[in-house]
């Protein structure tokens, strides 16, 4: 991973963390109806229409951010490596090829192997 790669990651992390906040920090629409039994006075801080405008260019600001680096993050990853493979290190095994008259050799039942080992004297032979 090249240190271009690591930043867009980075950054679309921090981009998706701020979009959950400024979502979970707007209002619904439905609040809107508390403001008539006066709980609408505590959005006067942005202003006459509240921290709506705020919130919302923020969120699409950081929505098309996190866009941005998503295409990024696709491109990089498309793009073919570099660096050498894990499996380029493992040794390869060949594997010798089995002709017909070895596969009959094989259907035929198998003998006992011989004793490694000359028999005993006075055995039988």
């Amino acid at each position: 991973m090249n240190w271009l790669q690591t930043l867009a990651l980075i950054c679309h992390m921090l981009f998706a963390i701020g979009i959950v906040g400024l979502v979970l920090l707007q209002r619904g629409k439905g609040a809107d109806a508390g403001a008539g039994f006066g709980a609408g006075a505590s959005g006067t801080v942005f202003g006459a229409r509240g921290s709506a405008s705020f919130l919302t260019r923020a969120t699409a600001v950081l929505a098309t951010l996190f866009f941005i680096t998503s295409l990024t993050l696709a491109y990089f990853g498309g793009k073919p490596t570099t660096g050498r493979s894990v499996t380029d290190t493992i040794p390869a095994v060949t594997v010798p090829a089995i002709t017909p008259a070895d596969a009959a050799k094989e259907s035929e039942p198998r003998q006992p192997d011989l004793p490694a080992t000359a028999p005993a004297e006075g055995a039988p032979k």
